[in-house]
């Protein structure tokens, strides 16, 4: 038999280091997460915070955080189905629904901490460059971090709508042009790049849903109603797209908390296991037991079992 070099000796097993939980997972960028949390020692343990932006099948949830010992703090949260107390029933994941929902967010964490009166943000929306630090204010604005978490940063996505109302909203975000949509990198070396505000203003407004709406109802009826159910069942169609998304950025400034739920009066009467409601509903909840009682329990179902096995034999 050849000789076979041993690669993985037991040296490189005590010395091997698994890694931390959510890299196995593959949920956390480490490298990423240590730069934006470090803070420099003269800062004196003030806190950084981090503008999260993070998308799932159905939504955009936004939350701005800082890092301790213990774990991450959220001091304020928005997500995309919450839009539809401000006027936006559906459509929580596209470009216009992550720019409503940044700018919740940004509304959010300056009124809770005081500064929504002082810090208003950019009431009317160009799609032009704005940065909240530029104005004259005798007080600093509240400063974030954009943390994308595992997305790739490419050009026109969605996370730059959220970064753009928080932003438009009165946040103090770091950012440039380059990546929100209708930019344009210079073709050739030397030459300027283009910005073309007007482009973005239209994904703000959602102009590319109201477009594709209008080519699906004229090519395709049937696709249309399958596509746009739940817009056709609010009653909202392409020409209505712009008003709504313009009503709900002036809901999200008058009032950033909406209307709360009101609480529903139920009373519960318990039969048993099982939990009868007022509104004619019922409950299944079991009794807790002690341990006593446990080990009984499981005692008898192991006796049942033995028996069983031996009425068998």
């Amino acid at each position: 038999m050849a000789f076979v070099k041993l690669l993985k000796n037991a040296a490189y097993f005590k010395r091997f280091q698994v890694q931390r939980r959510r890299r196995r997972e593959g949920k956390t960028d480490y490298y990423a997460r240590r730069k934006m949390v470090r803070q420099d020692k003269n800062k004196f343990n003030n806190r950084k915070y981090r503008f999260v932006v993070r998308f799932t099948n159905k939504r955009c949830i936004t939350q701005c955080v800082y890092a301790t010992l213990r774990g991450d703090v959220v001091v304020a949260a928005a997500a995309s189905n919450e839009l539809t107390h401000f006027g936006i029933p559906c459509g929580h994941k596209n470009y216009a629904a992550a720019y409503a929902t940044g700018l919740l967010l940004a509304r959010r964490v300056l009124k809770k901490f005081g500064l929504d009166e002082k810090f208003k943000g950019k009431e009317e929306l160009d799609g032009e460059e704005y940065h909240v630090e530029d104005e004259e204010n005798e007080q600093r604005p509240f400063k974030c971090i954009l943390d994308v978490g595992l997305r790739r940063t490419c050009v026109g996505h969605r996370m730059w709508g959220a970064l753009k109302g928080a932003v438009d909203g009165g946040l103090h975000i770091p950012h440039s042009t380059k990546n929100f949509p209708g930019f344009k990198p210079a073709e050739e070396k030397g030459a300027e790049s283009e910005y073309d505000a007007e482009a973005h203003k239209e994904r703000i407004f959602g102009s590319h849903v109201k477009e594709y709406m209008e080519m699906l109802q004229e090519e395709d009826p049937t696709k249309y109603e399958a596509h746009f159910s739940k817009f056709i069942a609010e009653g909202i169609d392409a020409d209505k797209m712009e008003d709504m998304y313009t009503e709900a950025h002036e809901k999200i400034r008058e009032d950033p908390e909406g209307e709360k739920a009101e609480k529903k009066d139920i009373t519960y009467e318990r039969d048993d296991e099982t939990m009868k409601a007022s509104d004619g509903t019922e409950h299944v909840r079991s009794n807790k037991i002690t341990m006593e009682q446990r080990k009984e329990k499981v005692a008898a179902k192991i006796a049942a079992a033995q028996a069983k096995m031996m009425e068998e034999d």
